[in-house]
Order: C-alpha cells, then structure tokens, then sequence
C-alpha cells in the first residue's frame, strides 16, 4: 500500500530539486522501498534503521530536525507517518533538504552587509556632492510622512519640492533635474514650482 505514496514523494523531489532527497520507508520491514533524488548514497532495500522511533496514535509529523550527510553536508529533515485505513502506521515519508549551499550564500551575504565594516560617510567626500544631499533628504522626507515616492500625489510632490528649496537644495549645478528624475516630475514642472517659490 505504500505504493500509492511514491508519486508524492518523487513530485517533493523534482520541485525542490536538487536541493532535496525523498525517501519511503517501510515501518514493518525496516527497508527503503523508494528513494527519489538520492545524495545519501543509500539504495533501495537498505536499512531504514528508524527501530528506536516510537510512533504513537498522534503522530503526524516528526521535525524538522538537522542530519549530516555522509559528506559533510547539513541537512534539514522532516518526516511524514504514512497510516493505513485503520490507522495504523505502516511507513515514514522523508524529506532530507540539502541546506549547506544555502547556509554558504547566508554567510557570503552576511560577510558584505555588516554594518560593522560600514564606515560614517566623510564630511569631505560629500561636502560637495548635492546628488547625495537631496537622496538623503528625500529618503528621510518619506520616512518623516510615511509614504513611498510612487505613491506621491501631486500635493506631496509640491510640498516636497518647497521643503528641498527651503533647505537650499538646489544651489547646486543640475539639482533641477535631478530631483526631476528623482520624484516623478517634469524639468519645467519643477522650475514653474521654484518660480512660484521665489515670488
């Protein structure tokens, strides 16, 4: 009867493949009667050696919990009780995820977003730039209030606009259009706004 599980266990494996191995075991006969996708060098008719479970009227599921695989890779586990019509269990669907190529990404990633490798910007470096100056005061401007630049009506966008002329923003070379770009509006839209600002 454990037959009609194995379309399960072969559709787990080609989803999450390569990534996953699916093995069905045999509770009565304590052998693999199928192995999808195998890493764990095991074969069909090998072993099961899950003696020492205990499997109660309850159990559903067993795991996730963490293996080792014969080559040193870590996996994440997590086992099915397979029942017959009257409930008694007759098999173990496992799902054996290869995790180590995952945990290798996390710690490449991890080692170019520490912020304790991040340094304050330079006063000097940025003195200058007004590019810089108007990301941050709009990032900061959308913060204050809540809200995302293409969420922006044109209400918000004039506001904006007034607030960033308040603090000088465009003193410097290009600023017009570059905040243009930045916001969502026209070059002369912006310039009408700054007129109106200047009288």
């Amino acid at each position: 009867m454990l037959e009609r599980f194995f379309p399960v266990a072969e559709a787990i494996s080609i989803l999450l493949h390569p990534h996953a191995e699916v093995v069905v075991h045999n509770l009565k006969t304590q052998k693999v009667v199928a192995l999808y996708n195998n890493f764990s060098q095991r074969e069909i008719g090998s072993p099961s050696l899950m003696d020492s479970i205990e499997v109660d009227d309850e159990m559903q599921v067993v795991g996730p919990y963490e293996k080792l695989n014969w080559d040193g890779r870590k996996l994440k586990s997590i086992s099915s009780i397979l029942r017959d019509e009257n409930s008694n269990p007759v098999g173990m669907l496992c799902i054996n995820l290869d995790v180590s190529q995952m945990e290798r990404a996390l710690h490449t990633l991890s080692s170019f977003l520490r912020p304790q490798d991040l340094q304050p910007q330079s006063d000097n470096l940025f003195r200058d730039d007004w590019f810089e100056k108007i990301n941050v005061f709009v990032n900061r401007w959308l913060s204050t209030h809540a809200k995302t630049l293409q969420a922006l009506t044109r209400q918000d966008k004039q506001e904006l606009i007034k607030e960033l002329y308040n603090c000088g923003a465009f003193n410097g070379p290009k600023t017009v259009e570059y905040t243009a770009k930045v916001i969502g509006l026209g070059r002369t839209t912006v310039f009408n706004y700054l007129k109106q600002l200047k009288g």
